[in-house]
């Protein structure tokens, strides 16, 4: 299986370090491992390349670029009425880190 290239967006780097570091150690074990799996059983599909995985409270929310090889994680966040509230600016906010390379 091929490995997936892993983008983080700025903002992702500053929403994990305002996380517990216990919770922090399990995000970025499961971001990780998008590289080998972009679509893991227990992830859900929002919309189009826009997909999330939970981690106990928390939501990351990642697009998948397959024509690129790439995984973008556009958000972290614990789960709250706002957390899914514009999808296409998460998909727009993937799809510029994607293209600033």
């Amino acid at each position: 299986m091929m490995s997936y290239t892993l983008k983080l967006h700025r903002d992702v780097e500053k929403q994990l370090s305002r996380i517990q570091k216990n919770h922090r150690e399990r995000l970025v074990k499961a971001i990780r491992s998008l590289r080998g799996n972009p679509r893991p059983t227990r992830c859900a599909k929002l919309d189009r390349n826009l997909y999330r995985i939970r981690e106990g409270q928390y939501r990351i929310i990642y697009g998948v670029f397959d024509y690129e090889v790439v995984v973008v994680v556009c958000k972290v966040a614990r789960r709250t009425e706002s957390t899914y509230r514009d999808l296409q600016t998460l998909l727009d906010r993937g799809l510029k880190e994607l293209l600033e390379d």
